[in-house]
């Protein structure tokens, strides 16, 4: 059994996404972009050297889509960028793009880890 991660096809110059391909599961084949752009309809109308493309492994940021209220990809940096409600928020607001909360929790991890070794160093070495 195959597990396809999804396709983002985007304007390369405003990173607005065009098509998300999805993921599958099951017996099913990879296709190519040159498939992608005989398949759909939403490609077709597009002058290929407009689009970009990223392809995702399966599973990639499942959390970051299961949350967010939309994405994008960030033209400058050719990078997934996730807007996420404000739970807060009593009116409807613009979204605020950035990088996927799963990358900035690992982020901040590591900081952590690093941070908790330069104190036990210094507790340690104080001794």
């Amino acid at each position: 059994m195959n597990r396809i991660g999804r396709k983002i096809y985007y304007d390369k110059l405003t990173g607005n996404v065009l098509l998300d391909t999805g993921e599958r599961v099951g017996f099913v084949l990879p296709t190519t972009i040159d498939q992608d752009f005989e398949s759909y309809e939403e490609l077709k109308q597009r002058v290929r050297e407009t689009v970009g493309v990223i392809q995702l492994e399966y599973g990639q940021y499942a959390e970051d889509f299961a949350q967010c209220n939309g994405y994008r990809v960030n033209p400058e940096t050719l990078e997934l960028e996730f807007s996420y409600p404000d739970p807060n928020a009593t009116e409807p607001q613009e979204p605020v793009y950035q990088k996927p909360l799963t990358e900035q929790v690992k982020e901040l991890e590591k900081s952590q880890k690093i941070i908790q070794q330069a104190l036990d160093d210094f507790l340690l070495g104080g001794m």
